[in-house]
């Protein structure tokens, strides 16, 4: 079973994304994606006796009473849409079960900021346990450092109610970045009503006087009055008396959620997350939330079960595991909102990056995942490209890199717009492959050829200039600048081809033709510019180089057979040959890879059996790397050593495999 590097909790969006980064739920505070604290506690009760399930009791290094025992974890399992722990103490056995429920089917569970932490327990020795259950969660989800203070609020209904935590300091929309935590809008943690639950607010004492069996007593300070998140640990707690625990097992669960006020600022509109577009209101959200859990429940249950069967089928148990750990970053990493006109967008933020937002070749690697699940996304990833790139700020002919900084959507940021640092042959291609694949997926082909003009325009350019590019970054651009680049290359190449799927669409036979003429030719003089006995060049003219053609697996997937069936077989046996034991290198040049170049090289294998050869050591990757980050995408295949990048969308590109298995863009 694999161990995950950090396991997925709460994972809604790029500021509501919280991670255990260790082997058990107990060894460590939970944290940010980004590594900073964002703590939850969970201690346990049983016959007097506290133990711990989650997190640490003490607040700080400083040990002012006895830390409770940790509940033996027995076992972690991690699906698509939930995290299961099952831990064991003195004769009960608990599960906890994080679930976000991430259905790409229903945009507006998707975007509900609303994750679940529920609680079962049973008896396991046939005895009685009288057991209460304690929960907390900390002021720092809340805030950016923990220097900044926070207020407090409660809200209720009939049916449910919610304690709540804001910044004292709201100011919406206040910066971008990519190392940066959300400061404004409201993190409740609510519980629906029951004789059992009872809700305090307070700091990290009140987890003292769970632990020593005390009576704990509300200490919300004066309406208004603002607690210091690093000195005095205010804490939103919850607890549940399960009573006496005898043959039937009981169960609670308690809902963690974020209202952001304002999700992103685009092109200078202030922009609400979707499930706000019809003017629902948070407590309108947290009934949902409620009502909806039970058939929730079922229907997470039903899709993991049906996406780790195919997982499984198309690349055995290990692709499953990569398949279950990355379904949810690849969604968190996002945000869904509509624009000033009600259209869908969908954008990215590119972490541990630079944290440019809606970038052209973060959403590229992305894509396998929501065309196989959700083709309108990839529309609404594309939309503020096609907007930015026709607008009066975009000064280039070729497609843009970015939008800006994420949460603040209002025009690019990378390299500053300097002409040598943009990337002309790699977002040009990838806008045009990226269109063609949303048609032929079951998108709305009306969303993009109604923009004929600027992709034709776009496939022009890579006509003149992407069969052998000139000195130029592509999205490996932590390698630095290449000349000649023999994948961008093939970029340019299946770029072309997708605007003469795009051109068939329209209905247009003559363009049609024209362009694949041209795709066609520009394929048969790649493959003797790029020929090098057993593999093909990292770059024309470099004899001795080869670089993970990863590019080419478009060939494979639109049915164009551009390139020779042999190059691709010669392709796989070179990657085969050249492995290391955590992963085929990106190119000659290190002997670092990335996890989702690795696992589209490794979809073009003919042979199952290959295939799973080439994706295992990013499993065992996973598995023994020391660096404890959500799962990273550019790592050391000698080392397992994460070299930046983690929490980023790409890894929904781990879904290359199965997207190919399903042959969902194979022309009719």
């Amino acid at each position: 079973m694999l161990r995950p590097p950090a396991v997925p909790l709460v994972t809604v969006d790029p500021f509501f994304s919280v991670w255990s980064t260790a082997d058990r739920l107990t060894d460590d505070f939970t944290r940010h994606w980004t590594g900073q604290r964002h703590a939850m506690t969970g201690l346990l009760r049983i016959d007097g006796t506290v133990w711990r399930f989650a997190g640490k009791a003490q607040a700080n290094a400083e040990r002012y009473y006895a830390e409770p025992p940790a509940m033996e974890q027995t076992s972690l399992t991690v699906t698509p849409l939930s995290t299961i722990y099952a831990f064991e103490a003195a004769g009960t056995a608990l599960t906890v079960r994080f679930t976000t429920p991430l259905l790409l089917d229903d945009l507006d569970v998707l975007s509900r900021p609303a994750s679940y932490v529920s609680f079962a327990l049973q008896s396991l020795d046939g005895g009685q346990h009288d057991v209460q259950l304690y929960f907390d969660v900390t002021g720092e989800w809340c805030v950016d450092q923990p220097g900044q203070s926070v207020v407090r609020t409660r809200e209720e209904t009939g049916a449910w109610l919610a304690l709540g935590m804001s910044h004292d300091g709201q100011s919406v929309l206040n910066r971008s970045g990519d190392d940066h935590r959300i400061d404004w809008g409201t993190f409740y943690l609510a519980a629906a009503k029951s004789d059992g639950t009872q809700a305090f607010e307070g700091s990290a004492e009140l987890r003292k006087a769970f632990v020593r069996n005390e009576e704990l007593i509300q200490q919300r300070p004066p309406s208004g009055t603002p607690s210091v998140v690093g000195d005095e640990q205010p804490v939103m707690a919850l607890v549940h008396d399960f009573g006496r625990l005898a043959e039937s097992p009981a169960a609670t669960t308690f809902v963690l959620a974020y209202d952001d006020v304002y999700a992103v600022e685009y092109f200078g509109d202030k922009l609400q997350a979707y499930w706000k577009r019809d003017g629902q209101s948070t407590p309108e959200m947290l009934t949902a939330a409620f009502s909806d859990y039970e058939a929730l429940t079922a229907r997470c249950a039903a899709f993991d079960r049906q996406l780790l069967e195919d997982a499984t089928a198309s690349g055995g148990a290990k692709y499953a595991d990569l398949l279950a750990l990355s379904y949810r970053q690849a969604i968190a990493a996002h945000k869904l909102v509509t624009d000033t006109q009600g259209e869908l967008l969908f954008l990215s933020k590119e972490c541990y990056s630079n944290g440019c937002m809606a970038t052209v070749d973060v959403s590229y690697p992305s894509v396998p995942l929501f065309l196989l699940y959700r083709p309108e996304l990839v529309e609404a990833m594309l939309r503020p490209i096609l907007r930015y790139a026709q607008s009066d700020l975009w000064p280039f002919e070729f497609a843009p890199h970015d939008i800006g900084q994420y949460p603040l959507g209002n025009g690019q940021v990378y390299s500053d717009n300097a002409i040598e640092g943009q990337m002309p042959v790699e977002e040009c291609g990838n806008m045009l492959i990226m269109a063609a694949a949303v048609c032929l997926a079951g998108g709305k082909p009306a969303c993009l050829l109604g923009h004929m003009k600027l992709l034709k325009q776009w496939a022009d350019y890579l006509a003149e200039h992407g069969l052998d590019p000139e000195n130029q970054l592509c999205t490996d651009d932590f390698a630095g600048h290449l000349a000649r680049n023999a994948n961008l290359s093939v970029k340019a190449v299946m770029g072309v081809a997708s605007y003469a799927i795009l051109a068939g669409l329209q209905g247009d036979a003559e363009a049609e033709a024209a362009y694949r003429k041209l795709a066609r030719e520009m394929a048969a003089q790649w493959e003797t510019l790029a020929a090098d006995g057993e593999c093909t060049k990292l770059a024309f003219g470099h004899e001795g180089s080869w670089s993970l053609k990863y590019n080419l697996i478009w060939d494979v997937l639109f049915g164009t057979e551009l390139f020779a069936a042999e190059t691709l077989r010669k392709e796989t046996a070179w990657y085969l040959k050249r492995g290391n034991v955590y992963g085929t290198p990106l190119d000659s040049r290190a002997t670092y890879t990335k996890s989702d170049w690795v696992l589209w090289s490794a979809a073009l294998a003919e042979e199952r059996s290959d295939f799973i050869a080439l994706m295992e050591p990013i499993w065992t990757m996973l598995n023994e790397t020391p660096d404890r980050v959500p799962f990273s995408d550019w790592t050391d295949t000698l080392t397992a050593r994460q070299l930046n990048f983690q929490h980023r969308s790409v890894v929904g590109g781990i879904f290359m495999k199965l997207l190919r298995d399903k042959g969902i863009l194979l022309r009719p």
